[in-house]
């Protein structure tokens, strides 16, 4: 061991003291704000289904079809490469994969529309029902990992309905066996801060008149208005539409649609990479970094029906959407239709397959202090942790393959994903 160094100071300890004194409110006001993303799964999409549609064998019937369009277009693993452009390599690991899903679950989000895909004649019935056909399905095993509804939103001509709407499915859920772990509400068309904030009022009120504990009931803020971008005085609306939320925000979804409409955009080029969808997705992006709230695309309004032909088509076009926004980091977004669910999963499978060796290779690497051809630090330690899980979780990775590659347990993977804020060097297991 060589000589150590003199180490010499200048200043006193009260300047240290004083300097963390000064800036505690912003140490509780960044714990606050910027708590970090929860680690937990996050679906890769979001189904939508008309409230006077939904029954019990919704889930079960979109897995059907898309399998049925899968053996009448594409009914091989080569012929579906080949539709997609996908390599050699991932072909039959792909399709294999995409059949899977379609087979055990193919459906990981799903939302009971009360909103613009509603058409039924006694909203009460309807919202009853839900509730007693997603209590029976999370009881019975056939429910998606996340389900609940869409309602009308905060705007005055449709208020109170929304209000009744989701009291009556929530209540019933109560009065169906409870409230399930996988519940997820979606509040549409929200301009104001102020309107996030009267339905945390709403949710407050439920939770009192039932005795749940506080904060229980949270919800998906969907941005489908400029003014939800940009407010009057020219500030993020969507940044404060988070704070406003006091916690209960879980995700930002974009709505392509009304917000192409919204801006002027005529209706052959609504689409989620118009430059205007880009515009509200980066920034919904950085509103919510950091902040635990999830951000998702929305969708694709061409459906892959008739032809085959026009069912290559628009899954070339739907892949296509799909692996750009997740190449944006955007890992959710919403299928309008059992035809779109094999390329959703056949673009996240191909995406996670892809870069899943050089993932696990390069977090290993990290992890071990191997060095290697990349000089990782912390923060890209935790992108490549959590790439990984979502790998997992959606089932373009097996956890064993993942072991071997990384050496690491499930455990020590969400060390690295979900690290302590001014600690992103946790050790592998």
């Amino acid at each position: 061991m060589g000589q150590q160094e003199k180490v010499s100071t200048s200043l006193a300890g009260a300047v240290s003291e004083g300097i963390s004194a000064s800036l505690a409110a912003v140490d509780v006001e960044l714990d606050r704000r910027y708590p970090g993303d929860p680690g937990t799964r996050q679906p890769v999409h979001t189904v939508y289904v008309p409230g006077n549609a939904f029954d019990a064998g919704t889930i079960r019937s979109w897995g059907d079809q898309a399998l049925a369009a899968l053996d009448e277009h594409a009914p091989d693993a080569d012929s579906f490469a080949a539709v997609l452009g996908l390599a050699d390599d991932l072909a039959e690991d792909v399709y294999g994969r995409v059949r899977a899903k379609l087979e055990r679950e193919p459906i990981e989000d799903l939302r009971v529309d009360f909103e613009d895909g509603y058409a039924g004649q006694d909203e009460d019935q309807d919202a009853a029902r839900a509730a007693r056909l997603i209590s029976e399905a999370y009881r019975n095993g056939t429910a998606a990992p996340y389900m609940g509804i869409r309602m009308k939103c905060m705007e005055s001509a449709v208020r109170d309905r929304g209000i009744r709407t989701t009291d009556v499915f929530l209540t019933g859920l109560l009065e169906n066996g409870g409230l399930p772990d996988g519940l997820v509400l979606t509040l549409p068309k929200v301009t104001y801060p102020e309107q996030v904030s009267a339905f945390v009022r709403l949710l407050e009120a439920f939770e009192k008149a039932h005795g749940l504990d506080a904060g229980r009931l949270g919800f998906e803020i969907q941005i489908e208005t400029s003014q939800s971008i940009l407010a009057t005085d020219g500030t993020a609306a969507v940044a404060r539409m988070i704070g406003a939320a006091e916690g209960r925000a879980t995700g930002l979804h974009y709505g392509t649609f009304d917000y192409s409409a919204c801006l002027g955009v005529s209706a052959a080029y609504q689409a989620s990479d118009h430059p205007a969808a880009d515009h509200a997705k980066a920034i919904m992006q950085v509103a919510a970094a950091g902040t635990g709230v999830r951000v998702s695309d929305g969708s694709t309004n061409v459906l892959p029906v008739g032809s085959t032909e026009h069912v290559h088509e628009a899954w070339r076009l739907h892949y296509g959407l799909t692996r750009r926004a997740l190449s944006r980091a955007y890992y959710q977004g919403w299928d309008m239709h059992p035809g779109h669910i094999p390329t959703r999963y056949a673009a996240v499978f191909a995406f996670y397959r892809e870069g899943f060796e050089a993932a696990a290779k390069r977090l290993s690497a990290y992890a071990n202090h191997a060095g290697g051809d990349v000089m990782d630090e912390p923060a890209t330690a935790k992108a490549l942790s959590s790439y990984l899980l979502r790998g997992i979780d959606c089932g373009a990775l097996d956890t064993a393959e993942v072991d071997a590659l990384t050496g690491m347990t499930r455990a020590a993977l969400d060390r690295f994903a979900a690290p302590r804020r001014g600690d992103l060097t946790a050790s592998a297991e």
